[in-house]
């Protein structure tokens, strides 16, 4: 599903117009992305959590080459399904 898709389907059940419908999105995502940033975990209860993890550097080898790689460390973003969802899915 494409984003156009989602906002057209939230409008229909919501019976917004689609511009509410998009701002709407796009306040849900930028809310939970300012959230990541900073390092709070989001829990949507039944549906999931998301989280901001921290991955370790490793070394890695590139294919062609065989070559180790540094691979630095970074943030991850993770999500966890909720109950309700897992169930919804089956």
């Amino acid at each position: 599903m494409t984003k156009a898709e989602l906002v057209e389907l939230m409008a229909k059940e919501a019976e917004l117009t689609k511009a509410d419908a998009t701002r709407a999105l796009d306040a849900f995502v930028g809310s939970i992305t300012s959230s990541l940033k900073k390092g709070t975990k989001v829990t949507l209860v039944g549906f999931g959590t998301f989280e901001s993890r921290k991955r370790k550097a490793r070394t890695g080898r590139n294919p062609q080459t065989g070559e180790a790689v540094k691979i630095a460390a970074r943030n991850v973003v993770s999500f966890k399904a909720g109950s309700k969802l897992k169930e919804a899915v089956n």
